[in-house]
């Protein structure tokens, strides 16, 4: 997808500039902040989205809805304007995000469990994702009951599964040999 290099580029761009300033910290929470409204506003995606709204009517928005964002987070809706590229501007704030962890050394688990994950089963997938990875992990945690019980640990392309659903599925795989 063409978007998404060009995001990943902004994105870099971004974070270089907000590291010089030494506000990187914050844009990454900017990023956050809009990605997350763009994902779970419909009208605010249609709205960024649509081909018949000029682009300096989607800056000055953008810079109403978050105006308690940093100037370079405001450069990057004046970048976008200039460049007519608001489509991907949820692209960027995602890939900031993806940019600013990496360079801090932080990865994220996703842990899958059958519940919501308790201290204790947290304690244990901590202990296996020090086998994985030495950087600072954030876990966040997936709700699949289909899973049954156990977790099913991601980090990065690397997953370790156990679950009693997979246990059941090598079982009868053994037992149909």
């Amino acid at each position: 997808m063409t978007g998404s290099r060009a995001a990943v580029r902004y994105a870099k761009a971004i974070l270089e500039m907000a590291q010089a300033s030494n506000v990187a910290v914050q844009v990454n929470e900017d990023m956050a902040l809009i990605a997350s409204t763009i994902k779970e506003n419909n009208e605010l995606n249609s709205f960024i989205n649509s081909p018949t709204i000029k682009p300096e009517v989607k800056e000055s928005a953008l810079n109403e809805v978050f105006s308690a964002s940093q100037s370079i987070t405001k450069g990057l809706f004046r970048l976008l304007h200039e460049n007519k590229r608001f489509k991907i501007l949820e692209q960027v704030a995602v890939q900031y995000g993806k940019q600013f962890d990496e360079a801090n050394g932080l990865e994220t688990a996703k842990v899958t469990t059958a519940f919501p994950i308790t201290a204790e089963l947290e304690a244990k997938v901590l202990a296996k994702i020090k086998e994985f990875s030495d950087k600072k992990i954030t876990i966040e945690n997936i709700v699949d009951p289909s899973i049954i019980g156990g977790f099913i640990l991601r980090i990065g392309d690397k997953q370790f599964n156990a679950s009693v659903a997979n246990r059941l599925l090598t079982l009868k795989r053994e037992l149909s040999n």
